[in-house]
């Protein structure tokens, strides 16, 4: 039997296990019968309601925490993408045959992803372990204010199963306090990255829109980065650069290398000296080696874009009757891969007004067991189709169309620039 054969709508429904299937947006979509037999609902109650209207908080005292705790463990895996456990918590539900009060209950559960082949979020599958009856059994003494368990248990193995009761609840209080000081790493590193990235000059260009996504399940930091600085009048440069790598080990070596890049550009004339100077200088830091990166000048007044690129994917110029290129003439190896520094190749070309310039980084356009090609060729089509959006709706647009607006598997910076 193949798996075309297989009905899975049946078998989800036949688990024995209690599932809900939510939307990103929480809300319910499909409830197999075990959770119905859990929960004592019916599945025109539930379909299409949000969860936390289907199971709202009860009195404090009641099971209140249990939603906050469920919460904050769906929105992780909204924002992260990956599973997410909740330790036995007390969430009571709607009593069906007394309106307006609660059922004590007792839950642990599991929040899973489905991703779909780009990468990006399609449900969540909530399954949930009813243990009130275990609760009940082994309880000798009335639940803490906070809603927590304070129970010692009765019978040959009290010793064991208290022990384990216990420490489910702390190794819980535990995960949420190591989730509070994730918090806090994530913030300082999304300031860290954020003044790394300054680009001052980009403000006065309405006509570049840049976007920058980390690797999805990294601090929101990473090795990636943009850079736009004026030259003259009607002359400005754009540099990406992709350092290998996640996390604040790569994004402390991109910040260095950002800043040897935005200053060698002032100092020398072309993209290509520019790279010549950024080369000698990653030479210097070990772990810039195999650091990839596109200089781009634009010249407005002549209408001709220079470019040199180390290792880098290329720019992709789509002109105003649709015709289009890739820039990929100017190549030299990533930065410290040779054995010998080299003189970087520039190659220049003439633009015209309404063409538009996309220089970005590998992930927003490679797909793993997929060839480069093909991720290139999307991005042109996606590009030429809608090349007479403004700057900010055609990244949005890039984004969207290649599946990585929600974030994806590598680091993706991208500068959009109308000519």
């Amino acid at each position: 039997m193949s798996t075309s054969e297989i009905d899975y709508a049946s078998v989800f429904d036949a688990t024995p296990s209690a599932h809900l299937l939510l939307g990103t947006d929480l809300i319910i979509a499909d409830v197999n019968q075990a959770y119905l037999g859990a929960t004592g609902q019916t599945r025109d109650g539930l379909i299409g309601r949000h969860i936390f209207d289907a199971f709202p908080a009860g009195p404090t005292l009641s099971g209140g925490d249990g939603a906050r705790v469920l919460s904050a463990s769906l929105q992780r895996v909204l924002e992260t993408g990956k599973r997410d456990a909740v330790a036995l918590q007390r969430y009571d539900i709607p009593d069906t045959q007394r309106p307006g009060e609660f059922q004590e209950r007792w839950w642990a559960a599991v929040n899973a992803p489905v991703v779909r082949a780009d990468g990006t979020l399609a449900w969540i599958i909530h399954r949930v372990k009813d243990a009130t009856q275990f609760v009940r059994a082994r309880r000798s003494r009335p639940l803490a204010p906070d809603g927590t368990a304070e129970a010692v248990l009765e019978g040959p193995n009290e010793a064991l199963e208290a022990e384990l009761f216990a420490r489910t609840v702390e190794v819980h209080r535990l995960n949420e306090g190591l989730r509070d000081a994730h918090a806090k790493e994530r913030h300082v590193a999304l300031t860290l990255q954020s003044a790394m990235l300054r680009s001052p000059d980009l403000e006065a260009h309405e006509d570049i829109a840049v976007r920058y996504l980390p690797a999805v399940g990294t601090l929101n930091v990473c090795g990636d980065w943009y850079d736009v600085v004026d030259l003259s009048e009607g002359r400005f440069t754009v540099a990406v650069g992709d350092v290998v790598g996640h996390g604040l080990e790569a994004a402390s070596i991109m910040g260095m290398l950002r800043s040897a890049s935005s200053a060698a550009i002032r100092a020398v004339e072309g993209p290509a000296a520019a790279l010549d100077v950024l080369e000698r200088y990653a030479r210097t830091i070990e772990e810039a080696t195999a650091t990839t990166v596109t200089k781009v000048v634009v010249d407005k007044k002549t209408r001709r874009i220079t470019y040199s690129s180390a290792g880098h994917l290329p720019p992709i110029l789509v002109r105003a009757d649709g015709s289009s290129e890739r820039l990929d003439q100017a190549t030299s190896p990533p930065l410290g891969t040779s054995p010998e520094p080299s003189p970087s190749p520039e190659v220049s070309l003439p633009c015209s007004a309404g063409d538009v310039l996309v220089v970005y980084t590998d992930g927003l356009v490679e797909r793993r067991g997929e060839d480069i090609d093909l991720g290139l060729k999307r991005l042109t089509e996606v590009l030429t189709e809608h090349r007479r959006l403004g700057a900010q709706a055609l990244a949005d647009t890039l984004l969207d169309r290649l599946g990585v607006a929600s974030g994806a598997p590598d680091d993706v910076a991208l500068v959009v620039i109308r000519l």
